[in-house]
Order: C-alpha cells, then structure tokens, then sequence
C-alpha cells in the first residue's frame, strides 16, 4: 500500500484531456445522481426528447462551456480559488443555457424539454462534484508530500495584504520549510479574528512568550509598519529565546508566490543598524555625472565596485573602471553587460603607482570626475609593509590628484576612513598624509583660474560586508562551527552598509565646493562582541556553547575605539542630516610636497623604522598602539 501511495504521488502533472475525461465522468454521475433524486420524488419527466436526449443535451452543454472557461487547463494539485470561480461559471452558463432552452421550448411548442428542479440539482450536484474533486486531490498531495514533522512551526507576524501573501506563498514553496500556525498582531481587535483558519494572536505580551504557546520555533516579520526600534526588541527578545527570526520585502508581485516565498530569508545583522534609509539629493548627482566620463579607481573592490552600479543609474556617458585585480575586473564587467545600459564600459588594468599608465589613461579619456577608492586598507599587513602603504595610499593618491588639476578634472572625491583621524597605525597615518596632500593642493590652487578641480575627501567608518570586514570573518567562522574570534571584548566601532557609505560618497562628491573633509554620520558604534553574539545567534546556534567565542588580543596598530573627529576638528552641519563637514587645518602645499616627497624617497631605500619615523613628523598625532613602532613615541 505504501509503495502504491508513492507511485500515485510521484507522478508527474496528468495532460489536460485527461482531465477534461474525469471531469464529463464526474458531470455524468452528477446527472444520475439527479435522475435518482427526480425518480425518488416520483417525478415524471416530460415526453417532448426521450430522456437519453434530454440527458446527452445537458452533457453537451456543459462540455461546451468547460471549453469556454478552460475549466481543466489548471493543474488540479495546485488549484486556487480561481479554478473555483471557474467551475461556477461553466455550471451556472450551462444552467442558464439550458433554462432559457426549456422555457423558449415552452413558449414556441408549449411543451418544456426538462424538469426545472432537475436542471437545479443537476447544476448544485455538477458543481458541488467538480469543486471538491479539486479540493480532495490537492488535499491529499499536501498531505502525502509533506513531512510535516520536518517543518518548521512557524507565525507570521502581521495581518495586513503582505502577511497573507506571505503566508499563502509559503504554501507554495518547493521544498517546503514552514508550517503556518498562527499570525501576531500588535492590535487588539483581530484577536478573536483568523486568517485562512489560523488564529490571529494579539501581542499583549513578548512575542517568545506567545510563538511557545503555539509551540513554534520561528518568527517571519511581514509588518510594514514595524518601526527599526520594533525590530530590533523582536529580534533581541527572540534570539534570547533561540527562536528564529526571517524578513521578506513588502511583497508587489501577488501573482508568483514562488518568487515570494525565495525572498523570505534569515534576520541578518545590517538589518539591526539603526538608521533610516538616506534619501538622496538625486537631481545634483544627476547633473554631476549624467553624460560624463567618470573614473573610478579601485573599482572592482567592494567599495569601488559599489560606486560603479550607483553610478551607472545616473547615465554617464563612459565608466572607467581602474583597477590592478585583474579577475575581479573581468567578472565585474560581465555582471555589468547582463544590463541594457547605454553607458560605455572601459575596464582598465593598471597601478596607481604607475603615473604613466595613469597619464596614458588621462590623456585617451579626458575624465570629468575621478572616484578615487583604490588603497590598501588592512591594518596589520600595512605595519609588516609601511613602504607599501607609502607607496599605495600616499603616492598613488599624489598622482592622481596631480593628474586630475593637470587635465582639469572638475571634480576629485577621494574616498578615506576613520582610521586617519589620530591615527594609531600605518595604514591610518597614510591615509591621513594623502587627505594633507589633496587638501592643500586644492587650496595652494584654489584661485588659479585655469586650475579647476575641486578636490573633496570623504570619511567614514568600517562596512559591513566590505572585502576583509569581520561580518564575512564571522559568517565563515560560524559555518565551520567556530571558534568565533574577536581581537579585545571592549573593542567598538561604527558600521555602516556598502550601499549606504557609496550613496554618501555620491552625495559628497555632488555638493563639495572643493577642500572638504566630508564625514558620515555613522548611527550608533556597536561593540564587536555583541555583534558577534548576534551573528551566531541568527545563525541558529548559542553563543559559548554551539560556538564559542575566542579573544586572540588586539593585533598590531589597532585602537579599542575609533573615531571621527581629530581632537582640534570642528564640524559643520551640510543640507544632508547625515553628511558633515570636518574643520581641518590645512597645511602650506609647498611645505607638505617637500614631506611627502621625502617620505616616497625614505620609503624606497629606507628601513621601516626610517620610514615610519617621517610619517610621525609629517602626521604629530599618529600614535602607534600595540606595535613595534611605539618606541617612536617615547
């Protein structure tokens, strides 16, 4: 029996005529069921047709208007209220038709064709029959091809259009995660209220407490009126209770509930940053890049490759993507050639270092405005190679911004980090030497009219997701079981999402005037261990004793907290709430060319010491911390 059963329900979907068969059968027995029922009643039928045309009339009809409405095009396992609407339809024509037929009879012959209470029963039992042939076959699939006891005992938070989609699209999905047992809502006039047979719960207590009474194991938050504050005290209140949290986008596409139900997908941590989505100044940023030449270096990294589609929204007629890493670039471009756009794409491999490629490239493409991404930005790797560092961040920087004013680039973004304010390692430090170098070129040639470049530098903190961050360190840690390892349980730093820290960058870049030090506004710092914590508790697991976390101890040139601001910088306040401007001393360029071209010099026959020597008289506030460098300090 049991192999019976998995035979019948392997097999594929049957050809509609097969259907269209089963469904004249089920019409026919519907009929002498109603021939029954008219004989019981001791009925007599009328002589005008022999009752075998009577019957092979009515037959006739219905077959018609199963053609007409395509009553078995659908595929009966997955019917829906619309093969129901169908079904009516066909039966309630063919009633109609057949009415209008016996009393047209009558008023021509003045003899009816059919008993009138038998087209009545003959159209409820017709119906009834076809309609339930329907429910029982897709009933009986739900309930032998699904494991129910593998799913996952789930409630949906919300009510509204959204919730119920989600719901029925869970129905849908292949294979099957979820078990719908309830819905949640936060108002208290639906809780005696149920949606598609489920009770709606009323919040009046914490949402663990109430998803245990149902016996379920995870929350999908379909709300669209849940606040970020909301959120957050869900999922905290969940994850301390090892239930699991899963978000979906406000669904738009009713129809594919297939698609639905693949959107629905784990909390992650970026959807606990607390900030409201930045709306940008779109029409400036237009009218900046809009049909221009734009080059961005560095541009197939993690933030580079983001400038690149943010900026591809906005038309400009040629995008050169600069970049040393040549398989990154490649499959950059490929991604960006699946998409109907009418911007040129030139990727160019070269090294910034190299100023007569960069020359090359400047004089072939005349760029209007330059990104400026590419740098080395891992901390303990640029305090084993300071020279590196030098050469990267502060004379590939140099060259650039040279080039630019040379070929009268209007505009410069330079895209820095939070790690040059006091800095405490190399990376930093170089960092800050090349926002010197750019700010004080500005300003040495800020009234030369034939000199037109505005030169704008953007500061902010580290990106979640970003090559090398410690979300991706995380996630792979956790799928290999742990251990999770952390650098000092006290360590802090500002987050904020690539998308978010690009669009930024586009906005400064748009409303710089020249000689800004752009910074973002970074939400709240979150400390590394609970965000940590977090991670392994939205993967499912329990921190310490699925997956333990490690402290390893602070590596080479990294701080406890970072910062926005130098101690002596002011700010000032821009049109966007999230963007302000940092009040830096600008230095004398002839002054800081000297420097630096001294320090490119050390930096190439020099030891380290030498070189990080002359980035501390360059930089006075680079302190190193946790490093070999610190006897420099003394």
């Amino acid at each position: 029996m049991i192999k019976l059963n998995e035979k019948l329900f392997s097999i594929g979907y049957l050809p509609r005529w097969i259907i269209f068969c089963i469904d004249i059968f089920i019409l026919i027995l519907a009929n002498l069921l109603t021939y029954v029922i008219l004989i019981s009643l001791t009925l007599e039928f009328y002589k005008t047709i022999s009752l075998t045309n009577q019957y092979l009339m009515i037959l006739i009809v219905n077959i018609i208007f199963f053609r007409v409405f395509r009553t078995f095009s659908g595929i009966i396992r997955h019917s829906t209220f619309i093969d129901a609407v169908k079904i009516f339809f066909a039966s309630f024509c063919s009633f109609l038709v057949l009415s209008i037929l016996n009393y047209g009879s009558f008023f021509v012959f003045q003899k009816k064709i059919f008993l009138f209470p038998g087209l009545i029963i003959s159209f409820v039992l017709s119906f009834t029959f076809l309609f339930f042939f329907r429910l029982i076959v897709k009933f009986a699939f739900e309930i032998n091809t699904t494991d129910t006891k593998s799913l996952i005992r789930t409630v949906v938070y919300g009510s509204d259009a959204n919730a119920i989609a989600v719901a029925n699209a869970v129905k849908y999905e292949i294979p099957t995660r979820f078990k719908i047992v309830a819905f949640l809502d936060k108002s208290r006039y639906n809780k005696s209220k149920s949606i598609l047979g489920l009770p709606i719960l009323y919040k009046n207590k914490k949402a663990s407490v109430l998803l245990r009474s149902m016996g379920a194991k995870a929350l999908i938050l379909a709300e669209k009126s849940l606040t970020k504050e909301e959120k957050i005290k869900i999922v905290d209140d969940c994850l301390e209770n090892n239930i699991k949290v899963y978000v979906v986008p406000i669904i738009s596409d009713w129809e594919n509930k297939s698609e639905i139900s693949k959107k629905i997908k784990n909390f992650e941590i970026q959807d606990l940053l607390e900030r409201k989505p930045i709306v940008l100044d779109n029409k400036l940023i237009s009218k900046q890049i809009s049909n221009k030449v734009i080059l961005i270096t560095g541009g197939a990294g993690s933030i580079g490759s983001e400038i690149v589609w943010q900026v591809l929204e906005f038309n400009p007629e040629t995008i050169i993507i600069f970049d040393q890493a040549e398989s990154p670039l490649h499959k950059l471009c490929i991604e960006i050639s699946k998409f109907e756009k009418t911007t040129n794409i030139i990727p160019v491999i070269g090294d910034i270092r190299n100023k007569a490629v960069l020359k090359k490239l400047f004089e072939k493409y005349q760029p209007n405005m330059v990104y400026h991404a590419a740098a080395y930005k891992h901390v303990p790797l640029m305090e084993e190679n300071p020279s590196e560092a030098i050469f990267t961040n502060v004379l590939g920087t140099k060259n650039l911004a040279d080039l630019s004013l040379e070929y009268n680039v209007k505009k410069f973004v330079m895209v820095s980090t939070d790690k040059a304010v006091n800095p405490s390692n190399i990376m930093g430090a170089s960092k800050r030497i090349a926002e010197k170098y750019v700010q004080s070129l500005y300003f040495k040639f800020k009234n030369d009219e034939k000199k037109i470049t505005k030169f704008i530098t953007t500061r902010f903190g580290n990106v979640l997701g970003s090559n090398g961050s410690v979300v991706p360190l995380f996630t792979e840690q956790i799928q290999k079981g742990g251990p999770v390892t952390i650098t000092h349980p006290k360590i802090i730093r500002y987050f904020m999402t690539i998308p978010e820290a690009c669009q930024l960058v586009l906005e400064a870049g748009s409303m710089g005037k020249g000689g800004e030090i752009y910074i973002f506004d970074m939400g709240k710092p979150v400390k590394i261990i609970d965000l940590a914590k977090k991670m392994i508790q939205l993967a499912g697991y329990e921190p310490y004793r699925d997956i333990d976390i490690e402290v390893v101890g602070l590596r080479p040139g990294e701080k406890l907290y970072e910062e926005l601001l130098n101690d002596a910088a002011k700010t000032l306040p821009t049109h966007h709430d999230k963007i302000m401007i940092c009040q830096e001393m600008h230095e004398n360029y002839e002054e800081n060319l000297i420097k630096i071209a001294n320090l490119i010099d050390l930096s190439k026959y020099s030891s380290d010491i030498e070189i990080v020597s002359e980035m501390k008289q360059i930089v006075p506030e680079f302190k190193s911390m946790n490093s070999i460098y610190e006897c420099l300090d003394k």
